[in-house]
């Protein structure tokens, strides 16, 4: 009787974990659909639905092991409501090279990490040569600088991009079409900033926008606490868990409004006949505020001809948090990252056709 008993009770545990697993799980599905700001805790479970799914898909088997199919459907639901989510990380079959070489045009986006502010010029060279192999038409670089682009080696890119603008210091977008108009976006108390270029491809106007929003704050808090322990400071743990989740409600809160006034201005000037492109380093995941604030009714381009898992920070947390999106007079042919190592991001690239 003791044995039964426990058995029960542990089957009563797992019943109650696979009712607060699911709930989680759909919180974090609706928790990009509300402003960060009053709503953090909802918002952060955005951030962790990979494990919630994961932990779902435990539960899924526990059930099917014990044969409790009305149990099994809880989880089972739940996965299949999560479809749409996983397919902004993860897509079925391999890159179309056929389609890549189809006439087309092909945009990229890659935040260099101040060209890992290397003077000599190399990695700006090196990156250049990628951007000529990949035969890419429209280059938008976050965390652009000076010493190594545009005073030095701006020339050598206009070589095989002829057309540029400048945005804030840190913002550039090269182009091998001609560039009729542009303008930079700044965000309030803040260095991040967004800029958009009209650019005229073969009697068609583009509006390209190169996006870098606030950072999450947590690699900034790891480094401060680092240092603070490196001079023989003791930090609690509870003391910095609370200043790595300050940083990163603060920092969703900002991006989120960031993201809104992007939207704001994009929506004042549009153009019926201007297809848009947005891209560049949201510094969010897929599914939350900012990823959806940013689509609106664009198209993901992963989500429409990616393949593989897509994670763009080489960091420690393999996230995808650099995107491109498109409107939908256009049609997606490929998207995929290149593995470089000039910095904390991966160049993300997707070929358009017309």
């Amino acid at each position: 009787m003791g044995k039964l008993a426990v058995y029960k009770y542990c089957s009563f545990l797992f019943l109650i974990a696979t009712f607060i697993v699911a709930g989680f799980t759909f919180f974090g599905l609706f928790g990009g659909h509300v402003p960060p700001a009053g709503n953090t805790a909802k918002a952060m479970l955005v951030y962790i639905l990979p494990l919630l799914i994961a932990a779902d898909a435990v539960l899924l088997l526990y059930w099917l092991l014990r044969r409790r199919w009305h149990w099994a459907a809880i989880p089972f639901v739940t996965i299949l409501c999560c479809i749409p989510y996983i397919g902004t990380i993860y897509q079925f079959g391999s890159i179309d090279e056929a389609a890549d070489k189809k006439t087309g045009l092909k945009i990229a986006t890659y935040n260099v990490a101040r060209f890992n502010r290397e003077t000599s010029g190399f990695i700006a060279q090196d990156i250049l040569a990628q951007m000529r192999k990949q035969k890419v038409d429209i280059f938008c670089i976050q965390e652009y600088v000076n010493q190594s682009g545009d005073k030095t080696h701006s020339n050598n890119y206009k070589e095989y991009f002829p057309y540029m603008v400048m945005g804030k210091s840190d913002m550039v977008i090269y182009s091998r079409y001609p560039i009729t108009a542009s303008k930079t976006i700044e965000f309030e108390r803040t260095n991040n900033s967004a800029m958009w270029a009209d650019i005229e491809v073969k009697g068609q106007l583009l509006r390209v926008v190169n996006v870098h929003l606030e950072t999450t704050g947590f690699n900034s808090t790891m480094h401060s606490a680092a240092k603070q322990m490196n001079r023989g400071i003791n930090i609690e743990n509870n003391r910095l868990l609370k200043a790595i989740y300050g940083n990163y409600t603060m920092g969703m809160m900002v991006r989120s409004g960031q993201a809104i006034t992007l939207r704001n201005e994009l929506r004042l000037n549009d153009d019926p006949d201007r297809a848009l492109i947005i891209c560049g380093d949201f510094n969010d995941v897929p599914y939350s505020f900012v990823y959806n604030t940013m689509l609106g009714d664009l198209v993901d381009g992963f989500k429409e001809c990616g393949s593989g898992w897509m994670y763009t920070y080489r960091g420690s947390k393999s996230v995808r948090i650099d995107y491109i999106f498109h409107d939908k007079s256009l049609k997606g042919l490929t998207y995929y990252r290149q593995d470089l190592s000039y910095s904390d991001h991966y160049p993300v690239f997707m070929k358009l056709e017309y």
